[in-house]
């Protein structure tokens, strides 16, 4: 994870995000009929990209997933054994809840009182780390002191378990003040990082920034073990085009990664559209 070429695949749609990832996959709420239905579509459609022979770890470093996906299995074995003995790719775990409400321009994250049971579960199936996402809307340096200082919060009782947290505050962007949400931010992140004990790392996925190499000195500093970008509504190719300006800035894509692929593929077009998308990405990760 510290040194290696390539991105991390996000796969990590949760409850709220499925119905749209299956749409965007080529089905519709039709296709189900409840929620126990849909889950089993994503799974399949999670196993369709995990098994594709474009799918290894010459370019992709990790995957992160949902609950619900490491606690199921691909031919047999649990989806996270499977990612890290079959195809050697570092398995993430995605722990939070989802967000509250904007407040002070920000969305905290829920509330996560299932918390020690998942860090259990996710060492029990030989997970690396975990992911957790809040939201910044504007530049309130309230609000974004406040997203920092849970997530920084959470990261610790995470780090206790022997886990490694990324942190997640996702600059939304499509906010007016974007740079100057990045400033305050970056800022946060650095005074908190000074509070890490010396042998303690935590990654950061951040928003790729307004000004290329923004975040050079997150990507260097040394209790950070990776920076790696989220597409945050861009289109693939924008992103890629983004993402490349910054060197040392790694993609974890979700979205911009499954762009293209549909149920309806054959297995052949599936996986060429799967390559293609893979390559694109792991070339603007290695700038």
């Amino acid at each position: 994870m510290k040194s290696g070429l390539g991105f991390v695949a996000a796969l990590d749609q949760s409850g709220g995000s499925t119905p749209k990832a299956l749409k965007l996959y080529g089905l519709s709420e039709a296709d189900y009929k409840n929620e126990s239905e849909m889950f089993d579509l994503v799974h399949q459609m999670r196993t369709r990209i995990i098994k594709s022979p474009a799918f290894t770890s010459q370019k992709i470093l990790a995957a992160i997933l949902f609950e619900m996906t490491m606690n199921r299995t691909i031919d047999g074995i649990g989806t996270a054994e499977y990612l890290w003995k079959e195809k050697g790719i570092v398995p993430i775990l995605k722990i939070d809840n989802g967000l509250l409400d904007e407040v002070d321009g920000v969305q905290l994250m829920k509330p996560i009182p299932e918390l020690a049971q998942r860090l259990s579960d996710a060492n029990s199936h030989g997970v690396f780390g975990t992911k957790m996402r809040s939201v910044i809307k504007s530049a309130n340096p309230v609000g974004i002191s406040n997203i920092v200082k849970q997530q920084f919060e959470f990261a610790q009782t995470i780090l206790e378990a022997g886990l490694y947290p990324i942190i997640e505050p996702e600059v939304d962007i499509k906010a007016a003040d974007k740079l100057e949400c990045e400033k305050i931010l970056k800022a946060e992140l650095l005074k908190h990082l000074e509070t890490l004990a010396t042998d303690k790392l935590v990654m950061l996925k951040l928003t790729i920034p307004s000004e290329a190499n923004f975040y050079q000195d997150l990507i260097n500093h040394p209790k950070v073990l990776r920076v790696v970008a989220l597409s945050g509504g861009y289109s693939r190719d924008e992103a890629n085009s983004l993402l490349a300006k910054n060197n040392g800035l790694i993609a974890s894509f979700s979205r911009a990664l499954t762009e293209g692929l549909s149920a309806q593929q054959s297995d052949e077009e599936f996986n060429a559209t799967l390559s293609r998308s893979i390559d694109d990405i792991y070339q603007a990760s290695i700038t």
